[in-house]
């Protein structure tokens, strides 16, 4: 299970496709929610320079949830002889 959301958290392209992005939060499923990868994707893109380390930020806590979330399925999983 922790390997699956450490996947799901690694993908970007689908929540850019299908996400449709929205800057708030929302519970409805029908309607555009927000999500990290589309924000940083387009913190990226902006011309300003506070915005894009931002976006560097951004991509270095998911990349830190996803090497912690493997680390943790790794010592979970490991035999124990």
């Amino acid at each position: 299970m922790l390997l699956a959301v450490a996947r799901i958290a690694g993908e970007t392209a689908p929540l850019l496709f299908t996400a449709l992005n929205n800057q708030f939060f929302t519970s409805n499923m029908n309607e555009p929610i927000a999500s990290l990868p589309v924000t940083i994707f387009k913190f990226a893109m902006s011309p300003y320079e506070n915005w894009q380390q931002l976006a560097w930020a951004g991509v270095f806590i998911i990349t830190l949830a996803v090497l912690g979330l493997n680390i943790l399925a790794r010592i979970l999983t490991r035999s124990r002889i």
